[in-house]
Protein backbone atom coordinates (compact mmCIF):
# COMPACT_ATOMS: atom_id res chain seq x y z
CA UNK A 1 0.00 0.00 0.00
CA UNK A 2 2.84 2.66 1.15
CA UNK A 3 4.60 1.74 -2.71
CA UNK A 4 2.11 4.22 -3.63
CA UNK A 5 3.56 6.86 -2.46
CA UNK A 6 7.29 5.97 -3.28
CA UNK A 7 8.41 8.20 -6.49
CA UNK A 8 10.51 6.81 -9.17
CA UNK A 9 12.91 9.08 -8.88
CA UNK A 10 14.02 12.12 -6.88
CA UNK A 11 16.10 14.83 -7.44
CA UNK A 12 17.03 18.81 -5.45
CA UNK A 13 15.15 20.63 -8.07
CA UNK A 14 13.21 20.53 -11.81
CA UNK A 15 16.86 22.08 -13.08
CA UNK A 16 18.25 18.38 -13.00
CA UNK A 17 15.44 17.03 -15.05
CA UNK A 18 17.35 17.03 -17.97
CA UNK A 19 15.71 17.01 -21.64
CA UNK A 20 18.32 14.68 -23.07
CA UNK A 21 17.58 11.88 -20.57
CA UNK A 22 14.05 12.02 -20.60
CA UNK A 23 14.15 11.88 -24.31
CA UNK A 24 16.41 8.28 -23.67
CA UNK A 25 13.41 7.26 -21.75
CA UNK A 26 11.07 7.54 -24.37
CA UNK A 27 9.57 10.68 -22.40
CA UNK A 28 7.43 13.04 -24.96
CA UNK A 29 5.99 14.94 -21.93
CA UNK A 30 5.85 16.23 -18.33
CA UNK A 31 3.18 16.58 -16.12
CA UNK A 32 4.24 19.26 -13.72
CA UNK A 33 2.75 20.39 -9.87
CA UNK A 34 2.95 24.41 -9.83
CA UNK A 35 3.55 25.69 -6.27
CA UNK A 36 6.77 24.31 -4.48
CA UNK A 37 7.81 22.22 -7.28
CA UNK A 38 8.33 25.26 -10.08
CA UNK A 39 8.33 28.62 -8.00
CA UNK A 40 7.65 28.98 -4.33
CA UNK A 41 3.68 28.99 -3.33
CA UNK A 42 3.48 32.69 -2.98
CA UNK A 43 5.76 33.13 -5.92
CA UNK A 44 3.70 34.85 -8.61
CA UNK A 45 5.97 34.43 -11.90
CA UNK A 46 8.42 32.10 -13.16
CA UNK A 47 11.93 33.09 -12.72
CA UNK A 48 14.45 33.61 -15.52
CA UNK A 49 16.21 30.54 -14.63
CA UNK A 50 12.78 28.36 -15.15
CA UNK A 51 11.85 30.32 -18.10
CA UNK A 52 15.01 29.18 -19.37
CA UNK A 53 14.51 25.65 -18.37
CA UNK A 54 10.78 25.48 -20.23
CA UNK A 55 12.11 27.07 -23.50
CA UNK A 56 15.08 24.10 -23.54
CA UNK A 57 11.87 21.38 -22.75
CA UNK A 58 10.41 23.25 -25.94
CA UNK A 59 13.59 23.15 -27.48
CA UNK A 60 14.21 19.26 -27.53
CA UNK A 61 10.52 19.12 -28.13
CA UNK A 62 9.04 17.90 -24.55
CA UNK A 63 5.59 19.50 -23.77
CA UNK A 64 4.55 20.89 -20.32
CA UNK A 65 1.55 20.73 -18.81
CA UNK A 66 0.72 22.48 -15.34
CA UNK A 67 -1.35 20.10 -13.10
CA UNK A 68 -2.41 22.34 -10.15
CA UNK A 69 -4.57 21.76 -7.04
CA UNK A 70 -4.85 25.70 -6.76
CA UNK A 71 -7.09 28.23 -7.87
CA UNK A 72 -7.63 29.33 -11.93
CA UNK A 73 -6.49 32.57 -11.37
CA UNK A 74 -3.35 31.59 -8.92
CA UNK A 75 -2.21 29.05 -12.37
CA UNK A 76 -3.67 31.16 -15.16
CA UNK A 77 -1.56 34.27 -13.67
CA UNK A 78 1.95 31.73 -13.63
CA UNK A 79 1.21 29.42 -17.20
CA UNK A 80 -0.54 32.27 -19.50
CA UNK A 81 3.04 34.21 -19.74
CA UNK A 82 4.82 31.40 -20.45
CA UNK A 83 2.11 29.78 -22.98
CA UNK A 84 2.42 26.38 -20.80
CA UNK A 85 -1.24 24.57 -20.19
CA UNK A 86 -2.52 23.94 -17.56
CA UNK A 87 -5.23 22.08 -15.21
CA UNK A 88 -6.33 24.00 -12.15
CA UNK A 89 -8.66 22.85 -9.07
CA UNK A 90 -6.98 19.48 -10.35
CA UNK A 91 -7.96 17.63 -6.79
CA UNK A 92 -5.05 15.16 -7.21
CA UNK A 93 -4.11 12.68 -5.65
CA UNK A 94 -7.55 11.92 -8.27
CA UNK A 95 -6.63 10.80 -11.19
CA UNK A 96 -8.65 12.17 -13.53
CA UNK A 97 -6.96 15.56 -14.09
CA UNK A 98 -4.12 13.32 -14.91
CA UNK A 99 -5.60 11.53 -17.80
CA UNK A 100 -6.95 15.06 -19.22
CA UNK A 101 -3.00 16.49 -19.50
CA UNK A 102 -1.94 13.42 -21.14
CA UNK A 103 -5.36 13.95 -23.65
CA UNK A 104 -4.19 17.38 -24.25
CA UNK A 105 -0.75 16.90 -25.10
CA UNK A 106 -1.57 13.99 -27.40
CA UNK A 107 0.67 11.11 -25.70
CA UNK A 108 0.70 8.11 -23.92
CA UNK A 109 0.77 8.13 -20.36
CA UNK A 110 4.00 5.70 -21.18
CA UNK A 111 5.73 8.59 -22.97
CA UNK A 112 4.88 10.71 -19.91
CA UNK A 113 6.50 11.52 -16.44
CA UNK A 114 4.94 13.58 -13.19
CA UNK A 115 6.72 15.85 -11.73
CA UNK A 116 5.90 17.47 -8.37
CA UNK A 117 7.08 17.87 -4.73
CA UNK A 118 4.06 16.34 -2.59
CA UNK A 119 4.08 12.56 -1.82
CA UNK A 120 0.42 12.59 -1.04
CA UNK A 121 -0.75 14.28 -4.15
CA UNK A 122 1.79 14.57 -6.50
CA UNK A 123 3.69 10.91 -6.40
CA UNK A 124 0.22 9.48 -5.24
CA UNK A 125 -1.79 10.66 -8.30
CA UNK A 126 0.82 9.83 -10.76
CA UNK A 127 1.89 6.08 -9.38
CA UNK A 128 -2.32 5.53 -9.37
CA UNK A 129 -2.32 7.10 -13.05
CA UNK A 130 0.39 4.22 -13.79
CA UNK A 131 3.28 7.25 -14.54
CA UNK A 132 6.88 7.84 -13.89
CA UNK A 133 7.09 9.89 -11.20
CA UNK A 134 9.64 12.37 -9.85
CA UNK A 135 9.63 13.28 -6.56
CA UNK A 136 11.81 17.32 -6.45
CA UNK A 137 12.25 19.15 -3.25
CA UNK A 138 10.02 22.05 -2.40
CA UNK A 139 11.74 25.09 -3.04
CA UNK A 140 10.53 26.92 -0.36
CA UNK A 141 10.62 26.03 3.15
CA UNK A 142 7.23 27.36 4.15
CA UNK A 143 4.13 25.84 2.56
CA UNK A 144 0.35 26.92 2.69
CA UNK A 145 -2.22 25.36 5.16
CA UNK A 146 -3.02 22.13 3.68
CA UNK A 147 0.10 21.75 2.64
CA UNK A 148 1.64 21.61 6.25
CA UNK A 149 -0.68 19.01 7.21
CA UNK A 150 0.29 16.63 3.91
CA UNK A 151 4.42 17.36 5.12
CA UNK A 152 3.84 15.94 8.30
CA UNK A 153 2.43 12.65 6.94
CA UNK A 154 5.32 12.52 4.14
CA UNK A 155 8.17 12.95 6.58
CA UNK A 156 6.55 9.74 8.51
CA UNK A 157 6.19 8.10 4.32
CA UNK A 158 9.81 9.17 3.98
CA UNK A 159 11.11 7.48 7.12
CA UNK A 160 9.10 4.40 6.82
CA UNK A 161 10.82 4.45 3.36
CA UNK A 162 14.28 4.90 4.89
CA UNK A 163 14.10 2.60 7.39
CA UNK A 164 13.18 -0.39 4.95
CA UNK A 165 15.69 0.79 2.90
CA UNK A 166 13.61 1.44 -0.46
CA UNK A 167 15.22 5.42 -0.17
CA UNK A 168 18.34 6.48 0.16
CA UNK A 169 17.78 9.98 -0.29
CA UNK A 170 19.45 12.86 1.66
CA UNK A 171 16.00 14.30 4.24
CA UNK A 172 14.53 16.60 2.00
CA UNK A 173 10.94 16.55 2.97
Amino acid sequence: MLNRFLPNEHVKSVFQIDPLKLKEKGIKAIITDLDNTLVEWDRPHATPKLIDWFENMRKHAIKVTIVSNNKEIRVKDFADPLGIPYLFQARKPLTRAFKKAVELMNVKKEETVVIGDQLLTDVLGGNRSGFYTILVVPVAQSDGFATRFNRKIERRIMNYFRRKGLINWEDSL
